[in-house]
């Protein structure tokens, strides 16, 4: 399996993971995403598109992965709460894909608004 099959599956089981906390409404995909979808004819659900919201980056194989998540929480639910739980969800989740990383995940989680 290459290397880009590899992270666009990490990409899809990461985004799965934050769609399951609770208090998250959807990823979000930014303009760029919206412009893509609207202009693409496979649109975002294609096979191969990288799901919205997950970006995840490793500047090296020593080096920590960095994780960026953007998405909207449901209103009836603290932004905060929302945010921690999603950093967690995804920092465990990479713990028990990669245990045997000596560094944890450096997961950033925006919360881009509230629905």
């Amino acid at each position: 399996m290459s290397d880009h099959a590899v992270h666009a599956t990490l990409t899809e089981d990461i985004a799965e993971t934050v769609q399951n906390v609770p208090g998250v409404a959807f990823l979000e995909p930014g303009i760029t995403g919206l412009l893509r979808s609207a202009l693409s004819a496979a649109g975002p659900g294609a096979k191969g598109a990288r799901p919205a919201g997950v970006r995840i980056d490793r500047p090296g194989r020593a080096d920590p992965r960095h994780v960026e998540i953007e998405l909207v929480a449901r209103r009836d639910a603290r932004s905060v709460d929302v945010a921690r739980a999603t950093r967690a969800a995804v920092q465990d989740r990479l713990a028990s894909l990669f245990p045997a990383e000596p560094a944890p995940a450096h997961v950033t989680v925006t919360v881009t608004g509230l629905v």
